[in-house]
């Protein structure tokens, strides 16, 4: 397909259209800052940063300063695909000792035990270093105006932020900062948050190293002293993030790019290995057939994530291997045509709810970002340090306590992370930068897009409207690591006769709002050049472009 065919009518809103430069975003004010930017004679590195940095203020139970961030880099100068690692470490105190000492099997889900050293702001500006055009003070101008005047809170957001009441009241610092009239803000409310405001001025006037080795920094390490945590401010200056290659797999001609370990998009690229062996567009889109093969090609690459996934500068990882198509014919094999798999390995159930935000920016010469945001569970640990305006992340949770484990804890190491920006390539030139949000819904929310596109020809909105499943792993031990074959969610609106054909085939299946993702992408038509965006109808968002 040279050409994205376009059916008017099929989504509920139409993709966005425009000839010179987009961004997409889950928040439009996000999507706004962007915009303008690029307006200015940014770089899509200069709207991507300050998009994020709106996105920090306006949608702090998903994102913030306290959280890490990945992105993959299209440099249209050289033609070339970059990935970046900007998660952090666990502190140098943190080792299983403290856990057992404690009589835990495994880390808090929240609280200061669960932090990791946060990775964002060091982030932006090793982005920015390399691919800035504008100064920082001006890309987190929009961000700084927002916390110090305020915003109106969208509704997903809303419900969102009200959700997470009890867990704010818990903390004296999120109650003060996110509760201040002793409640979430309602849709439509105007809310500031003059402490970020204050931090992020800082970190506008002083670079990374406001944050990292200055008084932001002292003020982290104080607030974890009490209340129990070990970070140090000699966690927070040893900080650097990483660039990184992308690793890839071809999918009927086109190329797909994730980044590898410590992030999950490895399962983006082991499902479509596996699926590319079937003929999808025989069975259907969303078909019970269609989402039979899904869902078990999703068991089989989640079972060498639970098995494999951790950061690679600590461990070997077979990626090679993983990746390659002779892996993936054996995997295809284990596919039952009528049956589900009867066993699947142990999903922690921490990775079921969290909260991140995704954005991506096309860029007027053709420079492309995908970027992904977050702080892991909705407010992340929900831990605020006082006076500073943003919580820490508990990405450290997700840290094994088996000592045989390739993601066991130890010091100074990179957490498995659920984050994954995507990107897709035709003949060595970018034609889709994209992500979907949500944990454990990610991977299987990445490929349900692409096959949307690349098998039933949707446009980028379309592909983000179509009906999802998602596939959780159930709590009932079976054995050694080792459960039941899961539940199997559908959106509503699939009819009838497909969950019960799903249901004939062995598979658990419910019916149920929420937990589907969401989704932000840019098609660049590798005919004409033009950007097509699409943005989730699950969130808040909008693409916009001009």
């Amino acid at each position: 397909m040279t050409m994205m065919q376009i059916e008017a009518g099929r989504g509920r809103r139409s993709a966005v259209f425009a000839p010179r430069a987009m961004a997409a975003t889950s928040q439009p004010l996000a999507t706004a800052a962007g915009i303008d930017a690029m307006r200015r004679g940014g770089s899509a590195v200069d709207a991507a940063i300050a998009a994020n940095a709106v996105l920090a203020v306006v949608e702090p139970m998903s994102c913030g300063i306290g959280g890490d961030l990945f992105a993959i880099v299209w440099d249209a100068a050289t033609e070339t695909l970059n990935g970046f690692n900007g998660s952090g470490r666990s502190p140098r105190a943190l080792t299983r000792d403290v856990f057992v000492d404690q009589g835990l099997e495994r880390i808090p889900e929240r609280g200061p035990l669960s932090w990791s050293v946060p990775g964002c702001v060091d982030g932006w500006f090793s982005l920015h270093q390399r691919y800035g055009h504008l100064a920082m003070c001006d890309l987190l101008a929009p961000a700084i105006r927002y916390a110090w005047e305020g915003f109106p809170v969208t509704p997903v957001i809303a419900q969102a932020w009200e959700a997470s009441t009890a867990l704010l009241r818990a903390d004296e610092g999120a109650t003060r900062t996110f509760l201040p009239a002793g409640r979430a803000p309602f849709c439509g409310e105007i809310f500031r948050n003059p402490a970020l405001a204050g931090v992020l001025e800082r970190i506008a006037g002083g670079g990374r190293d406001a944050f990292y080795r200055g008084s932001i920094a002292r003020r982290i390490d104080a607030y974890a002293r009490s209340v129990g945590g070990v970070l140090r401010g000699e966690d927070l200056a040893e900080h650097r993030s990483a660039w990184v290659n992308p690793v890839s797999v071809v999918y009927r001609g086109d190329r797909v790019w994730q980044l590898p370990p410590n992030t999950q998009g490895l399962a983006v690229l082991g499902m479509l290995q596996i699926l590319e062996g079937f003929d999808l567009q025989a069975a259907g889109h969303n078909s019970d057939t269609y989402l039979h093969l899904l869902v078990e090609a999703k068991k089989l690459a989640y079972e060498d994530r639970a098995r494999f996934y951790a950061d690679p500068t600590a461990v070997d990882l077979p990626i090679d291997v993983l990746l390659s198509s002779e892996y993936g014919a054996r995997q295809r094999e284990r596919i039952l045509p009528d049956r589900a798999a009867a066993q699947y390995p142990i999903i922690d159930r921490q990775l079921l709810g969290s909260d991140t935000v995704y954005l991506s920016v096309v860029d007027e010469v053709g420079n492309a970002i995908s970027l992904i945001q977050s702080i892991f569970h909705p407010f992340g640990s929900g831990n605020v340090p006082d006076g500073l305006g943003f919580a820490v992340q508990n990405r450290g949770s997700l840290f094994s306590l088996d000592p045989a484990h390739a993601n066991c804890l130890q010091p100074s190491k990179r957490p498995f992370h659920t984050i994954i920006p995507g990107f897709v390539t035709r003949n060595g030139a970018p034609i889709f930068s994209f992500g979907v949000m949500g944990g454990d819904m990610q991977p299987q929310g990445q490929v349900q897009v692409l096959l949307n596109m690349l098998e039933f020809g949707m446009d980028p909105q379309q592909a983000g409207d179509a009906l999802r499943f998602r596939h959780d792993g159930s709590s009932t031990p079976v054995g050694d690591r080792m459960h039941d074959g899961g539940e199997l969610f559908l959106e509503p609106g699939f009819p009838d006769s497909v969950a019960d054909g799903l249901r004939r085939r062995g598979h658990r299946v419910s019916v149920k709002e929420g937990g589907y993702g969401g989704y932000q992408g840019i098609w660049i038509d590798p005919t004409t050049g033009t950007r097509i965006g699409g943005s989730e109808p699950r969130k808040d968002g909008c693409a916009f472009g001009y």
